[in-house]
C-alpha cells in the first residue's frame, strides 16, 4: 500500500518527499525498494540513510529518506507489519483430502488444508486458516480470523475466540494429569477431565504446547496473552490477559497467572499457585504450591523464587562463605 494510506491507519505523520509503495518489512541490511524498515539509536538511523528501503520508521526525520515519525519505531514496526503482511486475502475452499462432518458449521470463506479432520458440530468462524493435518474433534469452535498452522489437535469441549494463532504440533483441551491414590491399594484413580478449555482473543500458542482442559469446571487463557513453544498448562489453570511466557515452562492444576506477567523460559509452577498482576519470573524459577508470588515490575528468580535482589545477596554470601572455607583448608 501507499505510506500515506499506512501512516492514516496508524495515525502518524510522514517526513521527506514522495509517497513509495510499500508491501513488506526487513532489516535495515535485507531491506529492498519495496521495504518498510526501522531505525532507533544513532547508529541505526545512520544505517537508514543509506538503506535500499522505500522508507523507515524513525523519532526524527532522515534527509533523502520518507519516514514515517513514531516515538517508539520498534512498536510501530510491529503494527505495520501486521497490516502490510495481513493486506492479502488468504485462500478460501477445502482440499479433498479434508474430512469434514457434515453437521460441522463451517464459515463460506474458510480454508481448509490437506488431511484435516473437522468433527460433529465443530464451528469455524469467517476467514479462518486450518492448516494441514489438523484435527477438529466434535463439539469444538474456532473463531474468526484464526490460524492453525499444521497438526493442530483440538479436543472436544475447547472455545477458541477470534484472531487466535496456534503453532504447528499443539495440543489443545486434552485431559488434565488428576488422579486419586487409594490408600489401601496404592492404586491411581483417574479424577474426572470433563471441563473445558476457553482461549480468548489475540492469544498466541506456540508450536508443542500442550494446554489441558479443566477437570470439572474451564481451564482460561486470557485476552491478548502469548505462549511459547513447548509449554505446558494443566487442568484449571486461569491466565489473565496479556500474560507473556517462554518455552518449557510448566503451570500446574488450578494456578492463577493474572494480567500482564512475565514468565521466563524453563520456570515451574506448582498447583494451585498464585502469580499476581505485573510480576516477573525469571528463567529456572521455581514457585512451590500454594505459594501467592506479589510485586509488579518485580524480577523473581531461583527456587523457590524470591526477588533477585534477596537472590543475588544470598549467592554473595554464599560466595564469601566458600572462599573463607578455602582459605581456611
Amino acid at each position: 500500500m501507499k505510506l500515506s494510506e499506512l501512516a492514516g491507519r496508524l495515525g502518524l505523520t510522514r517526513a521527506g518527499d514522495g509517497d513509495p509503495e510499500v508491501t513488506g518489512v526487513a532489516s535495515l541490511v535485507s531491506a529492498g525498494k519495496f521495504d518498510l524498515v526501522f531505525a532507533e539509536g544513532a547508529k541505526a538511523l545512520n544505517e537508514a540513510r543509506t538503506s535500499n528501503a522505500a522508507a523507515v520508521i524513525a523519532t526524527e526525520s532522515i534527509p533523502g529518506k520518507v519516514a514515517l515519525i513514531s516515538t517508539h519505531p520498534k512498536l510501530t514496526f510491529a503494527r505495520s507489519a501486521q497490516i502490510l503482511l495481513g493486506s492479502t486475502a488468504a485462500r478460501s475452499g477445502t482440499h479433498p483430502s479434508a474430512v469434514i462432518d457434515p453437521m460441522a458449521q463451517v464459515a463460506p470463506d474458510v480454508s481448509i488444508g490437506a488431511q484435516c479432520f473437522v468433527g460433529l458440530n465443530v464451528v469455524i468462524g469467517s476467514g479462518t486458516r486450518i492448516g494441514e493435518g489438523c484435527i477438529l474433534l466434535g463439539e469444538s469452535t474456532i473463531g474468526s480470523n484464526c490460524q492453525l498452522v499444521a497438526r493442530v489437535t483440538v479436543y472436544p469441549g475447547t472455545t477458541i475466540g477470534d484472531r487466535v494463532t496456534v503453532h504447528a504440533g499443539a495440543v489443545l483441551g486434552s485431559d488434565g494429569f488428576g488422579y486419586v491414590r487409594d490408600g489401601k491399594t496404592g492404586e491411581y484413580v483417574k479424577f474426572p477431565q470433563q471441563g473445558s478449555l476457553n482461549i480468548e482473543d489475540d492469544v498466541e500458542i506456540g508450536a508443542n504446547a500442550t494446554i489441558d482442559r479443566g477437570a470439572l469446571d474451564a481451564t482460561v487463557i486470557g485476552r491478548g496473552t502469548k505462549i511459547d513453544n513447548l509449554v505446558h498448562v494443566g487442568h484449571n489453570v486461569r491466565i489473565g490477559s496479556n500474560v507473556v511466557i517462554a518455552g518449557q515452562t510448566g503451570v500446574s492444576g488450578s494456578s492463577v497467572i493474572q494480567d500482564g506477567v512475565i514468565v521466563g523460559g524453563q520456570v515451574g509452577i506448582a498447583e494451585h499457585v498464585t502469580i499476581e498482576s505485573g510480576t516477573i519470573l525469571g528463567a529456572q524459577a521455581g514457585v512451590p504450591s500454594n505459594k501467592v508470588i506479589r510485586g509488579k515490575g518485580i524480577v523473581f528468580w531461583g527456587t523457590p523464587a524470591r526477588p533477585i535482589k534477596d537472590y543475588l545477596k544470598e549467592l554473595a554470601i554464599l560466595a564469601r562463605l566458600a572462599r573463607g572455607k578455602g582459605k581456611r583448608e
